[in-house]
């Protein structure tokens, strides 16, 4: 071992992260009269990405010139700024705590790459899913659950149940 840092020091309480979290819904909701969600700042980056690369196939296209017609500017959405807020949050919070160096954190029984490769997997299947299910874990679970939605509390039992059913089969990758 080479470094023997007392990690209690480096990490939020995660109890204390939970409710911190579960105010910053509430506050999202009554500030904005929305919940919080990622995917959506995704879909804007996405979008502006192609309405700016290949503008021709935007402007042909039935899914884009739906969403342009009720987002002009998909940049300026307040999840985009939402999403920059995450970002930057992320880096002081670990340049503050010492933890800013890139390292890809798996187990010793894997290889970084596998790591990866099983990352990048997840992150489509997810973002796959997010569309699919109108929205991600904080904008379709948490915010939808907030307000009382069947949906959310559905989309919540969804993404647990998946994971405990298929964690047998992955565990070797993070044990």
């Amino acid at each position: 071992m080479k470094n023997n840092v007392d990690r209690s020091k480096k990490y939020l309480n995660p109890y204390l992260g939970g409710i911190l979290l579960g105010l910053v819904l509430l506050a999202a909701n009554y500030m904005s009269g929305r919940g919080l969600g990622a995917s959506g700042a995704l879909k804007s980056t996405i979008i502006s990405s192609v309405n700016a690369i290949a503008p021709d196939h935007a402007e042909n296209s039935a899914y884009y010139n739906e969403y342009n017609s009720t987002h002009p500017e998909p940049l300026k959405t307040w999840l985009v700024f939402q999403m920059l807020g995450l970002i930057v949050g992320g880096f002081l919070s670990g340049a503050i705590a010492g933890r800013l160096k890139f390292k890809v954190e798996h187990s010793p029984k894997i290889t970084s790459k596998r790591r990866l490769i099983f990352a990048l997997i997840g992150g489509v299947l997810f973002g796959f899913g997010s569309q699919l299910g109108r929205g991600c874990t904080s904008g379709s679970a948490l915010s939808g659950m907030a307000v009382m939605s069947l949906g959310g509390f559905i989309t919540m039992a969804a993404i647990f149940g998946t994971a405990f059913m298929l964690a047998y089969f992955l565990r070797k990758n993070w044990i």
